[in-house]
């Protein structure tokens, strides 16, 4: 009895933790809305596939068209790049530029100078492992305002949706 008694008491912790599991989820590319992220250049367009950006660690898919540039900058959390389309160059700061095709898979530690632009059109997911931030800064490494990062490139900083 005390063997059929304990086979019930972990069938229920069993069955209670797995009905508080996560459940599996997936989408594809072409149920995204992409839009425009603020600060950012408007050759860039993406949506969050996971989590919240503002407040923790999320999953971005980004489109970047052929071209452009997302100048010297840097991000409290981890950026994990990984490239699904397209050549992407990365440039960090006392590093050998780093040329990604498909497949390819970049890790910038936290706080890391780098910019990043693509040759030809770059389909990218960035997995983020804290609240996402972007600090666009000068040659001696100070920050500056995305109008004055993107000015150079003749590019413009994205605005929030109204």
């Amino acid at each position: 009895m005390k063997r059929f008694c304990g086979f019930i008491v972990c069938l229920i912790l069993f069955l209670a933790a797995g009905a508080q599991a996560q459940q599996s989820m997936g989408q594809n590319v072409s149920e995204m809305k992409l839009m425009h992220f603020p600060g950012m250049p408007t050759c860039v367009t993406g949506a969050v596939v996971n989590g919240d950006p503002a407040k923790g660690p999320s999953i971005i898919y980004s489109r970047i068209r052929g071209g452009c540039t997302i100048p010297w900058h840097w991000h409290t959390p981890n950026e994990h790049v990984m490239v699904v389309s397209g050549t992407m160059r990365m440039e960090m700061k006392d590093q050998k530029p780093l040329t990604l095709r498909a497949g390819g898979f970049s890790l910038v530690p936290s706080h890391h100078a780098h910019q990043a632009s693509c040759t030809s059109t770059c389909t990218i997911y960035i997995y983020s492992d804290a609240a996402f931030d972007i600090h666009f800064i000068n040659a001696e490494g100070s920050e500056i305002s995305p109008a004055d990062a993107l000015e150079p490139l003749k590019e413009t900083a994205a605005t929030p949706p109204a």
